[in-house]
């Protein structure tokens, strides 16, 4: 039985071949080499989409620094920034707090059809607001969960829909726990 089925894989194997070869369009002993072309492409073209939403997303960042509010001394912020993956939203996080000083972070943002929450608080800060627990505080309303770091944690949730909300629900966590 083995032995059959060994002998109608080697039977697939050339059409398949030069399946391959006909979508790469090379001949059969190229396909090797053009697929491992067509890989090597993808992930250098992978690796700069993630670098210009890094960009993208510090970019705006700029801007969301003026839209900070303060809370006794601590600069809070809570933004959608739309098209950012969460690598991205960390590194905008991370720019954020250093451009605001004494300061809570959280970005927001929709992928694939799900919401993404970053939340960071300066080292100054995280005696009294701890990233991970405001996360898990507004996780809860995109329909996830989260958690993290006193100063850096991280939410992912089904409900994009709730993105706003959770980031509305920021601004008073961090009154809450201060207070």
């Amino acid at each position: 039985m083995q032995v059959s089925a060994t002998l109608k894989h080697a039977r697939v194997s050339p059409q398949k071949c030069r399946l391959v070869a006909d979508m790469v369009r090379g001949s059969r002993e190229e396909a090797e080499d053009k697929v491992r072309h067509l890989l090597d492409r993808s992930r250098q073209l992978e690796k700069e989409v993630r670098q210009l939403k890094a960009t993208l997303a510090s970019g705006q960042g700029s801007d969301l620094a003026e839209r900070a509010t303060d809370v006794d001394g601590i600069k809070v912020l809570a933004a959608r920034v739309d098209g950012a993956d969460p690598k991205a939203l960390r590194e905008a996080v991370d720019r954020l707090k250093q451009r605001l000083g004494t300061a809570v972070v959280v970005l927001g943002s929709v992928e694939d059809d799900k919401a993404r929450l970053v939340a960071g608080v300066t080292k100054d800060v995280t005696d009294r607001v701890k990233a991970g627990a405001l996360v898990g505080e507004i996780a809860p309303l995109v329909g996830g969960r989260g958690g993290g770091r006193p100063d850096m944690a991280q939410a992912g949730g089904s409900d994009p829909g709730g993105l706003d909300a959770a980031l509305e629900r920021v601004r008073s966590y961090v009154t809450e726990q201060i207070r």
